[in-house]
């Protein structure tokens, strides 16, 4: 028996099979959870079409968290399909490209307001969607690039990271009394087509393997899918408001 058996989930961001969110909801499938993905705009029939790749392949649904409607519609389609929610996978991100790249000052207002939109206060957004349906408590896990430093070409994403780190923390102690927990998964670099949009991207890749005293590999998600997979699951009873390291061990070691 796995360890999400009998758990209902619902996971955002499956893009193309290199997505980190398809790892999860791959390895959440053979853990034994029902699962429902999440898909918005131009990038829906993309997300349709890599669901047909997990078996069972699981439903999408429509998600755009930039339209309130969107959040009641959402939550209606899910109780229909799951009936209650134990678990949701945050993994949606962005940010325009004045946003990323050598130019930090470069970047309007309002560019800033959409990645902060996008990538942080959608944590927040997908809390209010799912929270009426996890009745029995449950789990929230986003996944994260750690920002506790500043980042070559990562800019104002790096802020938003940030951002969302504080705001993992306060809906950990606002969930907390429903035995909702909050956590973050802090990944480290993973080839996917989120990546390719930052700028000095092959930075990261060059330097990371040879720093991370365990070794990292840009080409497997795995680590990632399986500490998602872990906080989602009962193993963690009592963590919440936590950042997981799942780097290698490069956040640890000087440089």
């Amino acid at each position: 028996m796995g360890i999400l058996e009998g758990k209902k989930l619902v996971i955002t961001g499956v893009l193309t099979d290199a997505s980190l969110a398809y790892g999860v909801a791959r390895l959440a499938i053979a853990e034994g959870a029902e699962v429902v993905l999440t898909g918005a705009g131009r990038a829906m029939s993309l997300t349709q079409r890599t669901a047909r790749k997990l078996e069972p392949a699981p439903p999408v649904f429509e998600f755009d968290v930039t339209v309130p409607e969107h959040v009641d519609e959402v939550r209606e389609h899910v109780a229909s399909t799951l009936g209650r929610v134990d678990g949701v996978l945050h993994a949606i991100g962005f940010a325009p490209a004045s946003c990323l790249g050598d130019d930090f000052f470069g970047a309007p207002w309002e560019d800033v307001a959409t990645a902060m939109h996008i990538s942080t206060y959608s944590l927040k957004t997908l809390a209010d969607a799912f929270m009426p349906l996890m009745t029995d408590g449950g789990s929230i896990v986003g996944l994260d690039f750690d920002n506790s430093q500043a980042w070559p070409a990562y800019n104002w994403m790096g802020v938003a990271k940030s951002a969302l780190q504080s705001l993992s923390r306060y809906l950990a102690k606002e969930l907390g009394p429903r035995q909702i927990r909050c956590n973050l998964v802090a990944a480290g670099p993973v080839r996917t087509m989120a990546a390719k949009s930052i700028p000095g991207f092959a930075l990261f890749e060059d330097t990371w393997d040879g720093r991370s005293p365990l070794g990292w590999d840009v080409n497997d998600a795995d680590p990632v899918a399986r500490a998602c997979v872990a906080l989602l699951s009962d193993w963690f009873p009592k963590t919440t408001g936590e950042v997981v390291h799942v780097d290698g061990g490069y956040h640890a070691v000087g440089a």
